[in-house]
């Protein structure tokens, strides 16, 4: 990582280093367009880190959030977003407790699409709070499924205010998702927010693409915005057909006594077998 590292502290007080800041980030706005992944593991966090990408989502797992942490550990020099799911806060009071949590975690910030209350809460109580606007998949019902949102002036005129919202509401930051990139190009200039483009072209103030994407980890279908870089799909698949070989073999090679070889083995001496043996007699 060639960025100047910045000294920051969580809110738990334990000291770090990270590229950049919020207000680093803020800064950047118009400027400079930044790379972002969601990481689902700890190789991929600190991969990312390695390779130089500016910024990781990280999915918030409430069950056991010391494995969200883990991930977030892996990249400990990289700007971290907590990911929280849909129907996680069920009043301010929760929502607050679960974003200092993961504050207390390491976390840089939060992601969520939440009431605009419980963003409100956050962030006057200073957790750093990204939102959601377009296609929001979990909401998916209210914008007629799995598709691209803005493409009519009503809608378009939809996500506008809900950016200002989101800014009244005191969020920084927003993820924009598969919108048309041309009202995007003008969403983004009227918005104070950071703008995170998912299939929004290439006019977000930072670009985002999920790691399973960029690394075709699945059997797909992958949406129409990814770019897929690998093939890990079959990568895994070759491996589980070479597990499947190498289990065989070895059962074949214990039915033919091929295995153990001498090589395999541990010898005793000699007078120690026979000593065993006179001391231990079978009997018949």
């Amino acid at each position: 990582m060639s960025k100047n590292l910045k000294r920051v502290v969580s809110m738990s007080g334990e000291f770090g280093l990270r590229n950049y800041t919020v207000k680093d980030i803020r800064y950047l706005k118009g400027k400079e367009q930044l790379t972002q992944i969601l990481a689902f593991t700890s190789e991929e966090a600190a991969a990312a880190e390695e390779a130089g990408i500016d910024l990781i989502n990280i999915r918030w797992n409430n069950l056991d959030p010391q494995e969200s942490f883990a991930i977030s550990r892996a990249a400990p020099n990289t700007f971290s977003t907590f990911c929280m799911p849909l129907t996680l806060a069920t009043s301010e009071q929760e929502a607050l407790q679960i974003g200092f949590k993961a504050m207390e975690g390491g976390g840089d910030g939060i992601y969520c699409a939440w009431s605009l209350k419980y963003v409100e809460v956050l962030s006057k109580a200073g957790v750093p709070v990204q939102g959601h606007t377009g296609l929001v998949p979990r909401r998916s019902t209210w914008t007629g499924g799995l598709r691209a949102v803005g493409k009519t002036l009503s809608e378009a005129e939809h996500i506008y205010q809900e950016l200002k919202d989101l800014e009244q509401a005191g969020a920084w930051s927003v993820e924009c998702e598969v919108i048309p990139h041309q009202i995007m190009a003008e969403l983004t200039k009227r918005t104070t927010l950071t703008t995170v483009s998912l299939g929004s072209g290439a006019v977000g103030d930072v670009q985002f693409l999920f790691a399973q994407d960029i690394l075709g980890d699945g059997p797909g279908p992958f949406p129409r915005h990814a770019k897929i870089y690998r093939d890990f799909h079959k990568m895994r698949q070759d491996m589980q057909a070479e597990r499947v070989a190498a289990f065989k073999e070895f059962a074949a090679d214990i039915k033919s006594g091929t295995y153990p070889e001498s090589k395999n083995l541990v010898e005793n001496d000699e007078e120690i077998i026979d000593e065993f043996i006179k001391r231990h007699s079978i009997s018949k």
